[in-house]
């Protein structure tokens, strides 16, 4: 046998698995995952129902305290609060000092110290849930602003054959279908349960997408009803948003935003009439308010205690120093939020929603027996994706990421520039010309070549240059003489004041005239933490590909993963230092809080009953 013979290649992958095998290893780990998910919720819930009950004990007391003045209280409630207020220090003694204590009396105590603040958030969770429940799925697709085929468009009815066919297979009632006038690629089932789902699809989709490659990726979203995905979605997205109006009642007394914020849900719950556009539009924005609010970043409370942007008086310093327990244990909270939620909660619901991802992919190959159906169709609305407009508070829910393409950031923007250059091509002659459909670095690199060919002289760019200059004007709506010239450009280069002058009250009027933010990409940008909850396209084709799906996969020889273990092995130990630090920094602002609190509430009572006795 010739010693440079080599084996017959093996057809397909070496670890080839059955679509069957793969929905096995998928429901198994998210039963794993679902029970971390949970573990996870509940220990972040323990720092933050020990740092909230206190609050809790402390409105209470100031509220009887006031009731007294014209209605005193009987002796055996203020007993009661005493025998409440001892248990709670027998807790505490054993949790700073290790004083031993009773079994029962630790026990009572641990249940005076958490149940207040744990059921105060257990309520908000479910008010949340009643609340967001309450738009059904009629609210959701009015945010989406989703509408019935058009009958006269044979792509559009056809839309609802391939969903019967799937449907049929997955022994579940057909979804109706609506669809969504945006050119982003991208498809979502919205819903609570396979009796009231839909499937919401983008006209670029549709437009994209051949009759294999949506009838994969409808296959997905059909596969994920039936798998329950819409009830899961439901929880993972209620507890963010608990996050968020737990922080926004804090932050109520003290700001108009957190107030405004309330006051929008208070509205919205007890006024909004479900299905109404107006009722899906007060939705989707008291969302996008709520997953704001669980941010660390400056907020009412912040600013209620910000010294540096106002005058400083007496008055205002005793006031600060006053409510400061208040501000203390705000940031004892919002603190515990963030780390927990980022360091447990986050990765776990991500890992969790990521293998849900993988089952429907699983389910739909089994569903259409086409697993390059999928793959391509996977491609496909990955190259092209797109914020949607009005699905930013469920963006999870659709096929791929909606946060925005990898090469451009703002599509709108974007077209708009390149619209310009093209429409100077008819006038201008210089080999840069480029045509409308190429991406956007390809004509900012065509723009400045032309550009300083039209400033080294070449005739052709400076034509092409002002013929670009006229389309700007005009699509700005301004005048050509309002634009900037390649002669203030140049000048301004070498440092011309003048120029540089005139090219900044350019732009200060350009952005003057811009429209603000518009609502859904407000909700776009305070959504962006579920861009994490969906598999990256490699991982998705990886498993296709063991299920028999024709891809070519990068391969990175393994090295990505030596990389990884070398930084693992060298950074590992400061993350873990880094780690416990915080948490004992989370420990110590817990534990001070409650020393704050306690303090701050026997000072009022004591004021209180000094003036009573007056």
């Amino acid at each position: 046998m010739n010693a440079n013979t080599t084996a017959a290649p093996m057809i397909g992958p070496r670890d080839r698995e059955s679509f069957f095998e793969a929905q096995r290893r998928n429901r198994h780990a998210t039963w794993r995952l679902s029970a971390v998910s949970v573990l996870a919720t509940v220990v972040m819930g323990i720092p933050l129902a020990l740092t909230i009950t206190p609050l809790l004990y402390a409105a209470a007391l100031i509220i009887a305290d006031i009731v007294s003045i014209w209605a005193p209280l009987p002796s055996s409630f203020w007993q009661h609060a005493n025998e409440i207020a001892r248990y709670g220090m027998v807790a505490i003694g054993w949790l700073t000092q290790g004083k031993t204590a009773n079994p029962q009396a630790l026990v009572i105590g641990a249940a005076v110290l958490l149940l207040p603040g744990a059921i105060l958030s257990l309520g908000l969770w479910l008010g949340v849930n009643a609340l967001f429940r309450r738009a059904g799925v009629g609210g959701a697709l009015l945010a989406l602003k989703a509408r019935e085929p058009n009958q006269s468009e044979l792509k559009e009815l056809q839309l609802a054959d391939v969903v019967q066919e799937m449907a049929i297979a997955a022994g579940l009632p057909a979804p109706k279908i609506m669809l969504i006038d945006t050119p982003a690629a991208n498809a979502a089932a919205i819903g609570t349960s396979p009796n009231d789902a839909q499937i919401v699809i983008s006209r670029g989709m549709l437009e994209q997408l051949n009759r294999d490659e949506l009838e994969g990726a409808l296959a997905h979203l059909v596969a994920s009803i039936g798998n329950g995905d819409l009830r899961i979605a439901f929880r993972v997205t209620s507890v963010f948003e608990t996050c968020g109006l737990l922080v926004a009642v804090i932050n109520a007394p003290f700001g108009r935003r957190s107030r405004g914020t309330l006051w929008r849900i208070v509205r919205y719950g007890l006024f909004g009439k479900k299905d109404s556009e107006t009722s899906a539009q007060e939705a989707a924005a008291v969302a996008a308010l709520l997953t704001r609010s669980a941010g660390l970043e400056t907020d009412d409370i912040d600013n209620f205690f910000d010294t540096t942007s106002r005058k400083k008086s007496v008055l205002r310093s005793i006031r600060n120093f006053l409510f400061f327990p208040i501000f203390f244990t705000n940031m004892a909270i919002k603190l515990s939020l963030w780390f927990f939620s980022l360091s447990i909660l986050e990765p776990s619901m991500a890992l969790l929603w990521r293998k849900r991802k993988y089952l429907a992919d699983a389910c739909a190959v089994q569903l259409t027996r086409n697993p390059d159906g999928l793959a391509e169709a996977l491609r496909k609305l990955n190259s092209d994706r797109g914020p949607i407009p009005g699905g930013a508070w469920a963006s999870h829910l659709f096929l791929v990421s909606p946060a925005g393409g990898d090469r451009v950031n703002n599509p709108k923007a974007n077209g708009a520039q390149q619209q310009m250059w093209a429409a100077s091509e008819a006038s201008g002659k210089s080999n840069s010309s480029t045509p409308a459909s190429a991406d956007l670095p390809s004509v900012m690199k065509q723009i400045s070549a032309t550009g300083s060919a039209a400033m080294a002289g070449d005739a052709n760019a400076m034509a092409r240059m002002m013929a670009f200059r006229q389309a700007a004007a005009t699509a700005l709506g301004k005048s050509v003489d309002e634009m900037p010239n390649l002669t203030d450009i140049a000048a301004a280069q070498h440092g011309d004041k003048a120029a540089l002058q005139r090219l900044a009250e350019f732009g200060n009027k350009t952005k003057a005239n811009q429209p603000a933010a518009s609502d859904s990409q407000e909700s776009a940008e305070s959504s962006s933490n579920f861009a994490g909850f969906f598999p990256s396209l490699k991982r998705r084709l990886k498993r296709l590909d063991r299920m028999g799906a024709h891809v070519e996969l990068e391969s990175d020889g393994g090295k990505s993963w030596i990389v990884i273990a070398v930084l693992a092995v060298f950074l590992g130990p400061f993350a873990l230092v880094a780690l416990a630090l915080l948490l004992l920094l989370i420990a110590i602002m817990v534990l001070a809080s409650l020393a704050f609190l306690m303090v701050w509430m026997a000072f009022i009572h004591e004021l209180f009953v000094v003036l009573l006795h007056h």
